[in-house]
């Protein structure tokens, strides 16, 4: 990316519990070893908006017990979000959790415990242990199906999608899936793909499958895809007072072919209420154009255009802007503001605080430019970072950046949004307190806090770390470099909490050459990335490197030598109820593109936040 934020900020544990979990208690037969062993759950906390669960696995047979599996099912909406002394994976609805090399063997009348946090209001059905029923018998070798992956849709029109999705596994064969439709069967299938017709324009749908064995034994159902179909004329405003806010890149249009458009066929402009165009340059002190042809200029064809209309030679405004103008005839309760600087263009800030009346009128002029002027709602600055170093080092003072914000919102006026991007690092002495944030914050409406990026592979060797925590845990890199201890420390100085948005990474951030599966292991450099060199989208991660665990509310995957982090929608959904708890004003991500083509990520936000 040219102009990737990157925060300098930390590393941490979720302490997100399992909602709804109903304690289940009883021996397990461990029919893969000659021993005897029970699994028994409890509820250890519960706190209003989730729960803490443990199992605890004992031997109680008479020879000793070498490794353990735990596995049971949780229904449509409830999931893990970290855990910890096991390796917790899912399939679906389907939960596995495997010893770590230090608690696999257990002597006879020994005993291990492991834990998890989640988000759902579910309870674990289905347990077994080591293969073995958690009654102490024998588990039936004729069992229910495993849950389908979850579906992913495709080919979104006013009237119809495709839907795909994972098989299911059983014992004695699949026959064939159910496919639902908020609920109610609309179709039973043999194969592992349906096209869904007859639906209604602008309408969201959601989605979940369920296989059916041989011996007509229903499994679980998959997760749930939504689905917002195109076209319907506008939609209602999103509801609630949250922020849900994605920055969509100019450049996307080029080498990712991600257009406005998508937004509207992976469902998720039904699901923002605003949208950061980025970037506007800064330079000679003024706002600039970034990349003219991508901004006005291009021509999109039919296919590629919101409307469905291609442009011509001689309409008034093509290119991105005349597509987010055709987004906000369509969904109108969006605003859009334009942001300028980012990680690359953020060193001509220092000029334009030097005079910040010249440079709020400056951006006020290109703005409100008669072309575009509709377009527009308000101005986004992403000044990384004043008064401190980024991408280059400035030395303003601490007082340049409330003097920036007092002239914009004096030349905007009370009319438009002004908002701006922040550093996240919490450290003591760190960037937060390099500048008068808590000042500037009487003239904007909102800080996007980039609680993201706080470790990545820059640090070529390691610690392996994961780049989005929300608190500290054992072992971090740098004290205050999590998402806790910045927003703390925002709130510290007076800046109200309704006016700070967590910030989501929509990629992950990854090192190659790496031996341990979890944080703090050490690495030769960066893992190869589509793009770059040490990122990749979520997209391609959910595929290429699943996750396998939960570290600091960040999941976290090590596939052959390379180690990755990165968000998922279970850890999204942790975080916007952290979010929530915290009273911040909602939340905002980088950037859509990294998003699935049926948008699940911004799903999960919009869902966390409703």
């Amino acid at each position: 990316m040219r102009f990737r934020h990157r925060a300098a900020a930390g590393f941490a544990t979720l302490s997100l519990p399992l909602a709804g979990l109903v304690g289940l208690t009883g021996p397990a037969h461990a029919a893969a070893d000659s021993s005897a062993a029970t699994a028994t759950y409890t509820k250890a906390s519960d706190w209003g908006t989730g729960f803490e669960g443990r199992w605890t696995v004992k031997n109680t047979g008479a020879t000793a017990i070498s490794s353990w599996t735990v596995e049971w099912d949780f229904p449509s909406g409830t999931s893990v979000t970290s855990a910890w002394d096991a390796d917790v994976t899912s399939s679906g609805l389907h939960w596995t959790a495997k010893n770590k090399s230090y608690n696999g063997s257990l002597a006879p009348g020994a005993s291990v415990t492991f834990g998890f946090n989640g988000a759902g209001t579910g309870s674990p059905s289905n347990c077994r242990l080591n293969g073995g029923g958690c009654d102490g018998t024998t588990v039936p070798g004729d069992a229910a199906p495993s849950a389908p992956g979850t579906p992913t849709a495709s080919a979104v029109t006013d009237t119809s999608v495709k839907l795909a999705w994972s098989a299911a596994t059983d014992d004695k064969g699949i026959k064939n899936y159910d496919v639902l439709r908020d609920g109610s069967k609309v179709a039973t299938v043999t194969t592992t793909s349906y096209t869904d017709t007859g639906l209604t324009a602008g309408t969201d749908y959601s989605y979940t499958v369920q296989a059916r064995d041989t011996a007509d034994q229903t499994g679980p159902a998959s997760g749930a895809v939504a689905v917002h179909t195109t076209g319907g004329g506008t939609t209602p405003p999103t509801t609630g007072a949250k922020v849900k806010l994605g920055y969509f890149t100019e450049w996307g249009i080029y080498g990712r072919n991600y257009n406005v458009k998508n937004l509207v066929t992976s469902g998720s402009a039904a699901k923002i209420t605003h949208i950061n165009y980025a970037f506007g340059n800064v330079t000679n002190g003024q706002c600039a154009i970034g990349d003219s042809y991508a901004d006005y200029d291009k021509a999109f064809t039919a296919d590629q255009s919101v409307s469905g209309v291609a442009d011509t030679w001689d309409q008034p405004l093509r290119g991105n802007f005349n597509q987010l103008r055709e987004l906000k005839a369509k969904y109108p309760n969006i605003k859009v503001l334009w942001s300028f600087g980012g990680w690359t263009w953020s060193g001509g800030f220092a000029q334009a605080a030097a005079n910040p009346a010249a440079f709020a009128q400056s951006c006020y002029n290109l703005v409100e430019d008669p072309r575009w002027a509709d377009v527009f709602d308000g101005i986004d600055i992403d000044w990384e970072y004043p008064n401190a170093c980024g991408l280059s080092c400035d030395t303003s003072g601490a007082a340049a950046y409330k003097n920036l914000m007092q002239a914009l919102r004096a030349k905007f006026g009370t009319g438009n949004l002004i908002t701006a991007a922040t550093t996240a690092d919490g450290s003591s002495g760190g960037k937060i307190d390099a500048a008068d944030y808590a000042g500037a914050a009487q003239y904007v409406n909102w800080y996007n806090v980039m609680t993201y990026d706080f470790f990545g592979a820059w640090a070529a060797q390691g610690p392996t770390a994961p780049h989005s925590p929300l608190t500290s845990y054992s072992g971090i890199p740098t004290a205050g470099f999590t998402t806790a201890d910045a927003m703390a420390k925002f709130k510290a100085k007076g800046v109200p909490a309704s006016k700070l948005l967590i910030g989501i990474g929509f990629y992950g951030r990854g090192w190659t050459g790496v031996t341990q599966d979890a944080p703090g292991g050490t690495a030769t450099g960066p893992a190869a990335g589509t793009y770059e060199q040490g990122i990749e989208d979520y997209k391609v991660l959910k595929t290429s490197c699943p996750a396998t665990g939960t570290v600091a509310g960040t999941a976290y995957a090590k596939c052959g030598s390379n180690w990755w982090s990165y968000d998922t929608p279970a850890t999204i959904a942790g975080k916007m109820t952290w979010a929530k708890n915290q009273g911040l004003g909602g939340a905002f991500f980088w950037e859509f593109s990294g998003d699935t083509g049926n948008g699940e990520l911004v799903s999960a936000i919009s869902n966390g936040l409703s």
